[in-house]
Parts: C-alpha cells; sequence; structure tokens
C-alpha cells in the first residue's frame, strides 16, 4: 500500500445552514476542512496510507480536528500539538447568481505560528511514496514558504514524488510574493496541479480566448499553458482543472493532464452543486490515487475528475465517496438512480 504525506493547515468551518445568509438565523455548523486535509481524507477513503502532517492546539477544538480525521482512517501521529488557536474560515454558500463567501479568521493559529524546528521531515517521509501541498500553505508566511521548502528537500531525498496543487488565495498574500514563494518550491515538484486562474495570478501564464467570469473557456490554450508550466519547471506531470461556471449552483467541470508527450481531456460534467468547497482537492486526491495505482495518462485524469464531480454533490470539505463510485462514474454511469 502506498503511502502519502500531506501538509498544511486544518481549520475549523463555520456555515449557515442551508443557503442561508451569514446572521439569516443564530446557528452555524462546525465541521472541518482545509486543503491537504482534504486530499488524505479522499485518499484514505480510498484505501491508501494517508498521513496528515500539521500542527495544532492541545485543547478540544484542535482534537476535534484531529478526531475528524481519524474517523475516515488519517494517520494523525505526525501531527504536532502546540500553539493557542485553530484556524477558522466562515463560508455563506451562494446560490443561483449571489456567489459564496469565504472569511478567514486564520491569523495566529498554531500552523501559521510553527518554526522549522517543530517538523523532522526525515522520520515523517521514512517509508513514504508521495508528498502532496499546496500554495495556500507557504501563503501563510515566510515559515511557512521554509518549512515547505524544507520538507520538499527533504521528500527529495528519500525519492519520494512531490506534487503541489497551485491553489492562489489573494486573500492571503500577492501574485508578487505568491511568485517568489512558488518559483523556488516548484523546483522540488513533479506533478503540478492548476486551474484556469492559479497558472495566471502565479506566474502569469494564461490561455488566450479565455473569460472566467462569462463562461468561456479554449481548453485548447490549455495545452500552451501546462507545456509553458512544464518547461518552466521540469514537471513531469501538468494537471488544469476547467470550471465554467454558469452560477454558482450549475457549472460544467473537466481537466487535462499533460505528460510531456500526451494532453489528455477527460469529459465534461454538468454539475449542479451541492458544495464545491474541497472540489479541487478531491481532484488532487483522485489524480494521486489513479497515478500511484498506475494508470495511463487518460484513466487517470477521468478518475480523478469523476471523483471530484461526486465530491459537488456533498456537504462539507471532505469527499465521502469509494473507489468502486468513482469508476462507475467514470465508466460512463452518470444517471444518479436509485442504487438497490
Amino acid at each position: 500500500m502506498a503511502k502519502i504525506v500531506t501538509f498544511g493547515e486544518i481549520m475549523l468551518r463555520l456555515a449557515p445552514n442551508g443557503y442561508n445568509r451569514f446572521f439569516q438565523d443564530d446557528q452555524l455548523q462546525a465541521t472541518f476542512g482545509g486543503g491537504e486535509a482534504n486530499v488524505s481524507v479522499s485518499l484514505a477513503n480510498y484505501g491508501m496510507d494517508s498521513v496528515f502532517v500539521t500542527k495544532l492546539p492541545a485543547h478540544a477544538i484542535g482534537q476535534g480536528a484531529v478526531n475528524a480525521l481519524r474517523y475516515f482512517g488519517v494517520d494523525t501521529s505526525k501531527i504536532v500539538r502546540g500553539g493557542d488557536r485553530i484556524g477558522i474560515y466562515y463560508l455563506e454558500k451562494g446560490a443561483s447568481q449571489r456567489g459564496s463567501v469565504c472569511i478567514y479568521d486564520r491569523a495566529h493559529s498554531a500552523i501559521q505560528e510553527a518554526a522549522p524546528a517543530d517538523f523532522d521531515w526525515d522520520a515523517i517521509f521514512e517509508g513514504a511514496d508521495w508528498f502532496h501541498f499546496t500554495g495556500i500553505t507557504p501563503a501563510l508566511g515566510e515559515n511557512l514558504v521554509e518549512i515547505c521548502k524544507q520538507a520538499c528537500i527533504a521528500a527529495k531525498a528519500k525519492g519520494v514524488k512531490i506534487s503541489c496543487d497551485l491553489n492562489y488565495r489573494g486573500k492571503l498574500w500577492t501574485r508578487e510574493q505568491a511568485r517568489a514563494a512558488m518559483t523556488e518550491l516548484c523546483k522540488y515538484v513533479d506533478v503540478c496541479i492548476s486551474n484556469e486562474e492559479d497558472a495566471k495570478d502565479v506566474f502569469g501564464i494564461e490561455s488566450e480566448n479565455t473569460d472566467i467570469y462569462g463562461g468561456k473557456l479554449n481548453k485548447d490554450g490549455y495545452k500552451s499553458v501546462a507545456k509553458q508550466l512544464a518547461d518552466k519547471f521540469g514537471f513531469e506531470k501538468v494537471a488544469i482543472t476547467l470550471r465554467t461556471s454558469i452560477s454558482a449552483n450549475d457549472n460544467d467541470w473537466a481537466a487535462m493532464l499533460y505528460d510531456g508527450e500526451n494532453y489528455c481531456f477527460s469529459k465534461e460534467y454538468h454539475l449542479h452543486i451541492v458544495d464545491r468547497v474541497g472540489g479541487g482537492d478531491s481532484f488532487g486526491g483522485g489524480l494521486i490515487y489513479a497515478l500511484l495505482n498506475g494508470k495511463d495518462t487518460q484513466s487517470a485524469i477521468d478518475f480523478a475528475v469523476a471523483a471530484s464531480a461526486l465530491k459537488h454533490s456533498i456537504e462539507g470539505d471532505f469527499n465521502r465517496v469509494s473507489v468502486s463510485e468513482i469508476e462507475k462514474l467514470a465508466g460512463g454511469d452518470g444517471s444518479g438512480r436509485v442504487q438497490r
């Protein structure tokens, strides 16, 4: 069984019931989520040896986050305990032409104030096959840029494959800061995951004739984006997700995977969305699983997109689906008929 290590921040998610706006009623639902944690949960659901690394306070809320991961079978033994608080994000789900709203309250979280000495990467990567992080983690501060770099160096020394989802977040850092940090970190990355915005925001690489807000995507243009990314950093593979946003509830969803020779596009799914948070992370988890299990380029992108399509139907950050459900959808059965 392959062992995958992910590193990042898990946060407390507070959200109004259903599609209510903030304070439309007096209740907020409390769950947990975060980019790399979401990937770890997906991989654990697929039967992989999934290890999540972070720093969390040693109080009841921090323990709640640990317990949420343990519920899915994620290995939490490498989580460092310390600090005073867990990051929070408030989510108001969008509907129709009203977009979702995400408000962060993560300053001075335990992971944001972590030090490089907190993590023994040589021990963490013992027996590991894959390491995954996102651009959200180094965006938390210069100390996290250094911690991510040390992790990548240790992973490379042990022959561990590295994947990174660029995941640019303008609320966390500037494009200039992102470009400086990610240019350094991407030197170590084997598999890069991006979308129609991230490559432009982080590296100034974009597809021509695309209007992400007007719902116009030029898929052929992403062949150029993928090749430019691969040529710049020497990535073995580049995956680009392609989302056409018709409304907050309805999206068309597909992706492309470039392996240095072939450009393979998935089928396009029309999604009626229940919860889109974690959609990209479920794609990353599906892609890592597919590549580690020897799927070819076309089969790998088909599996990853199907995994993500299913996630959009599930409340919360975590993707609660099985390999068999994903393979059924990837194989063409998207009817949604009752299973008896």
